[in-house]
């Protein structure tokens, strides 16, 4: 792959980041060739600091470090999408994403796209910093017994809701079932990546795996 990319005049090429599990761009860096081969080597990024002139190992210093699950090659063959689990904010500012500020327009859809994960979040910091009045918080004082029954009872809601082809009752039950399940997961310490992993296993490896 190496031998496709068209290195600019200063032979760097552009590297943007992604987190594998969310799907958002954490940064926008630049790797040479020796920079790239060290990322593929030890699977966590590299890159090439324009104002240094040095090679940078990602989290060297600050431990925020990236593991590199997959590194794809644009269409013209000069640009990289590298996705990585991250060990930490990508940005100096301490912030997840270097793309944190708002320009112009409206951000709702990104926020949209991210909402499951911002769940997912939210419901880790209640677990570990309780929040007197919060419903999360609740649920886990009650403990898991009384999550499994909000679970069931909002598949209930869901079955009742499409068997009366009730479309807003079935999309406030199923976003109740999916946050109560999330609940559930963070109890049970499964992840959504662990969810994700198995349905690749099943809907993507083993078709792929039939298909050979």
């Amino acid at each position: 792959m190496i031998n496709d990319i068209k290195f600019d005049e200063q032979g760097l090429v552009p590297a943007i980041v992604q987190d594998e599990t969310t799907g958002k761009v954490l940064m926008l860096a630049y790797m040479n060739k020796k920079s790239l081969e060290k990322t593929i080597e030890t699977k966590e990024t590299w890159f090439f600091s324009r104002s240094r002139q040095e090679l940078w190992h990602k989290g060297a210093t600050s431990g925020n470090k990236q593991t590199v699950t997959n590194i794809q090659l644009d269409c013209d063959g000069d640009t990289l999408l590298i996705n990585v689990i991250p060990k930490g904010p990508a940005c100096h500012t301490g912030e997840k994403s270097c793309f944190y500020r708002e320009l112009s327009g409206d951000f709702n859809q990104l926020s949209k796209r991210e909402v499951i994960h911002s769940i997912i979040d939210i419901i880790e910091e209640r677990r570990n910093n309780p929040k007197e009045g919060s419903y999360t918080t609740y649920l886990f004082n009650e403990g898991i017994d009384k999550v499994l029954k909000k679970v069931g009872e909002e598949a209930a809601e869901v079955i009742i809701g499409a068997k009366n082809n009730d479309k807003d009752e079935i999309k406030w039950e199923v976003s109740d079932l999916i946050y109560h399940t999330l609940v559930l997961l963070n109890m049970t310490d499964v992840s959504i990546s662990d969810i994700k992993d198995e349905l690749f296993k099943r809907h993507v490896q083993e078709k792929e795996d039939n298909d050979e």
